[in-house]
């Protein structure tokens, strides 16, 4: 069974960077889809980037230029660095992992980007 586990996140300020870790565990990493997702307060949750298992990326609008997604098949880890991070990136950001359009989510973690 997929086990995943987010780390990294917290408060910044607005023009700052933050790097994202997600933990993968239980099976073949390298097999699957990898995504992060966020969901702000009172929104729904919304795909920031995707990743997939030959490495073509994919990302939000919002996000294009300041983010990028990458994994480590050798770590079993997928990250998102995040530059110039805005207060509008605050949310929680789940880690995702696909393979025959099943899902599996992480817990969630906060990114605060505030003054």
């Amino acid at each position: 069974q997929v086990q995943l586990v987010e780390s990294g996140g917290g408060l910044v300020q607005p023009g700052e960077s933050l790097k994202l870790s997600c933990a993968f565990s239980g099976t073949i990493f390298s097999a699957y889809a990898m995504g992060w997702y966020r969901q702000a307060p009172g929104k729904q949750r919304e795909l920031v980037a995707t990743i997939s298992n030959s490495g073509i990326r994919n990302y939000a609008d919002s996000v294009k230029g300041r983010f990028t997604i990458s994994r480590d098949n050798a770590k079993d880890t997928v990250y998102l660095q995040m530059n110039s991070l805005k207060p509008e990136d605050t949310a929680v950001y789940y880690c995702n992992a696909r393979i025959y359009n099943l899902d599996t989510w992480g817990q969630g973690i906060l990114v605060t980007v505030s003054s």
